[in-house]
């Protein structure tokens, strides 16, 4: 697709809302929005796959309103007042590339609400199709009574298997203490503080010798090539969730070293290395990686059990 850039100064004087008089209704403004954000050539690697999709949400919010009201009432005129902070919204996220999920400090994952800040990464794995699932095949969800969420983050994935296997423990671990803080503020969210606990380690180092019958893992795993070229939208969440080294392998080399003593004898262990899968295999051309498969999209989620990670710790 080809797109125009637009100067910075015209986009500015553009997004006053005194230049505006001929937007009148909640539609107007989406059909600007998103006519401003393919000229602002904005990424949609936050959660909202289309320019459109993207411009509803921020004006629906803008406006207080839940994001799936009926478009009946997209044809409603706005007042001077909400103009201003459609437009106010829309300007933050076209001059200064901020994600919307930091705009209201609302991100979503398997189906669940949580808040995020700029402390965390915007929620985003597909490993939300697995938690919805329980994990099928690789467990019996019956058995399941500990998981671990390893690079937690905002929470958002261990949170959601509490949810998803209303019986276990879970606990959400974090080198981050500023992401635990947000960690923290969605265990409480979500009414899971008698079942879900927030500890700080640097991957199983404070874990001590707990195991766990899913440990599920979304780190960093971003190469340094790729951390070079990330738009803009992603300087605004911190590097420590994105950055692993040279091939974006750093911390799943200790994982896959480490997770074994970790794991209860059926256990599993789940863990996202997006665009880094290749290196990986790369790295470990004799390791059986069942790579899943996921009927929303998305890729690079590998699962590995107890007895494959053993036979790669006799190994190495």
């Amino acid at each position: 697709m080809i797109t125009t850039q637009v100067p910075r100064e015209s986009m500015s004087s553009e997004l006053e809302i005194s230049k505006l008089p001929e937007l009148s209704t909640i539609t107007d403004f989406i059909r600007w929005g998103a006519s401003r954000f393919v000229e602002a050539d904005l990424s949609y690697t936050h959660g909202l796959a289309s320019p459109l999709d993207e411009a509803a949400y921020l004006v629906l919010r803008a406006l207080n309103l839940p994001v799936d009201t009926p478009d009946v009432y997209w044809s409603s005129a706005l007042t001077s007042n909400e103009k201003a902070k459609v437009v106010e919204i829309l300007k933050q996220r076209i001059t200064d590339k901020i994600p919307a999920a930091y705009i209201f400090k609302e991100g979503w994952f398997a189906g669940l609400q949580f808040y995020v800040d700029e402390r965390v990464l915007v929620p985003r794995s597909p490993i939300a199709e697995l938690v919805e699932n329980q994990f099928a095949p690789w467990v019996d969800a019956d058995d399941v009574l500990n998981v671990l969420d390893l690079c937690t983050g905002c929470g958002c994935i261990g949170i959601a298997c509490a949810y998803a296997f209303p019986h276990a423990e879970v606990d959400l671990s974090d080198v981050s203490p500023e992401a635990l803080e947000v960690a923290n503020i969605n265990i409480e969210k979500h009414d899971a503080q008698q079942r879900v606990m927030a500890i700080e380690s640097n991957i199983f180092s404070n874990l001590k010798d707990k195991q766990y019958d899913i440990i599920v893992s979304n780190p960093p795993y971003v190469d340094a090539e790729d951390m070079t070229d990330l738009p803009k939208e992603f300087h605004h969440e911190p590097a420590l969730g994105l950055s692993s080294g040279a091939d974006g392998l750093d911390l799943t080399r200790v994982i896959l070293q480490q997770a074994a003593q970790h794991l209860t004898e059926n256990g599993i262990l789940v863990v996202e290395v997006g665009n880094s899968q290749y290196a990986l295999m790369e790295l470990f051309p004799e390791m059986p990686f069942q790579w899943v498969e996921f009927e929303r999209g998305g890729d690079g989620v590998f699962v590995l059990t107890k007895q494959q990670l053993e036979q790669l710790q006799s190994t190495h």
